[in-house]
């Protein structure tokens, strides 16, 4: 890719920037949890998920936080994923949204819940069915902001010529009722900076 702006070459992209948000969301988890000593991360190895990965293990060093990973393939890996966490019982967990993961988001809501796991994810559809809390773009808006680009590139434009579109906000999203379930009381701080609380 050339650049964001001309990325060149036959291809162009709506991207949610999650790589830039992963440090955000474990320091979110940090303030949530403030006796957070060790933390979990499950990603999709297969994912592209290198770059988000390494923004969590610098988040967690630099909050002097203790990290596993714990990797998930497939639905049923995503199983044997959380019976290693239900053996080696972190504090909080982080999830890395990709293609799998965003389709298993219940499925995950439920075992974090369920393994009493304070946890926070790429994208509010994810507490919008019972996680913890969300920090991402839309995705919602996403898809909005890709249609243009579809009816431009069917017009003929050649998409290495379109900026690779950003997004220029993010959205806390928070849910009260898994907090209270969870035991966790969320400090005022990020009741005040949350786009939306679910109560």
């Amino acid at each position: 890719m050339a650049s964001l702006a001309r990325p060149g070459g036959n291809a162009t992209a709506v991207s949610c920037m999650s790589t830039d948000q992963a440090a955000k969301r474990v320091q979110m988890l940090k303030e949530l949890v403030p006796a957070l000593v060790n933390i979990a991360v499950l990603y999709n190895p297969q994912g592209d998920k290198d770059t988000e990965y390494k923004q969590v293990q610098e988040a967690a060093n630099s909050l002097d936080l203790q990290l596993r990973a714990y990797e998930a393939r497939s639905p049923t890996e995503i199983d044997k994923a959380f019976a290693l966490v239900a053996v080696d019982h972190p504090q909080a967990l982080v999830i890395l949204g990709d293609v799998l993961m965003n389709v298993h988001l219940k499925v995950l809501a439920d075992l974090a819940l369920r393994n009493r796991l304070p946890a926070i994810y790429l994208y509010r559809e994810f507490v919008d069915v019972g996680g913890l809390i969300s920090y991402g773009a839309n995705l919602k808006g996403m898809w909005l902001r890709a249609a243009p680009y579809v009816d431009k590139i069917l017009k003929g434009a050649d998409p290495g010529e379109l900026p690779i579109d950003q997004p220029t906000r993010f959205e806390l999203v928070i849910n009260l009722k898994t907090a209270k379930m969870l035991g966790i009381k969320v400090p005022a701080s990020l009741l005040v900076a949350a786009d939306e609380v679910i109560e």
